[in-house]
């Protein structure tokens, strides 16, 4: 067994996560066609495959405890110049998504790591492109709007191609959904 690269995020729901990625494709971000539209709890992180039924156990863990809480996305921030990134903000549920992103990255859990930045929720609609498509990005989605209630998170993982995939959906309060029924062992997809 190798490593997987894996993350944790909130998905943003129908029709506002198409649209967002189909925007943040229109601004040339090249890598958008392979990113779901979310908010992060889990940044990329390389584990041990055998890691994975312990990743597994330690989410539902988390989703069980959990609550769903309203999102609301308003207007755009930007992390330039430390960072290029444009994005929509997080107006209501960030401090829910703050204390999820603890306890998935618990220090006694399977996926305890730092991060590079401090937390900050958010939904990445430009990254790493020219200026001027940045400031196209800030500007056009400044007045955008979406709230919802969010029921759960994901955890996806990065395939070889770039392509981020989702392996399960954790609701919260104990249930799980896996992404496609039949295709499951012991909790995961099939390999």
């Amino acid at each position: 067994m190798g490593t997987v690269t894996i993350g944790v995020s909130i998905a943003v729901p129908e029709p506002h996560g198409s649209l967002l990625q189909q925007l943040r494709t229109g601004f040339g971000d090249a890598a958008a066609h392979g990113i779901p539209t979310h908010v992060t709890l889990l940044p990329p992180t390389e584990v041990d495959e055998s890691a994975l039924p312990a990743v597994d156990a330690h989410l539902t863990r988390v989703a069980a405890a959990g609550r769903p809480f309203p999102m609301r996305l308003e207007g755009t921030g930007t992390f330039r110049p430390l960072s290029p990134v444009v994005f929509v903000k997080v107006v209501e549920g960030a401090q829910d998504c703050t204390r999820l992103q603890q306890q998935v990255r618990d220090p006694a859990g399977p996926v305890a790591r730092e991060l590079q930045f401090p937390y900050h929720p958010h939904v990445t609609v430009a990254h790493g492109i020219d200026d001027a498509a940045m400031d196209r990005a800030y500007a056009e989605l400044a007045d955008y709007e979406a709230d919802w209630s969010c029921t759960g998170f994901a955890l996806y993982e990065q395939g070889a191609d770039g392509v981020w995939r989702q392996l399960r959906e954790f609701t919260f309060g104990g249930a799980t959904v896996p992404p496609q029924a039949g295709s499951v062992e012991q909790g995961l997809p099939a390999r």
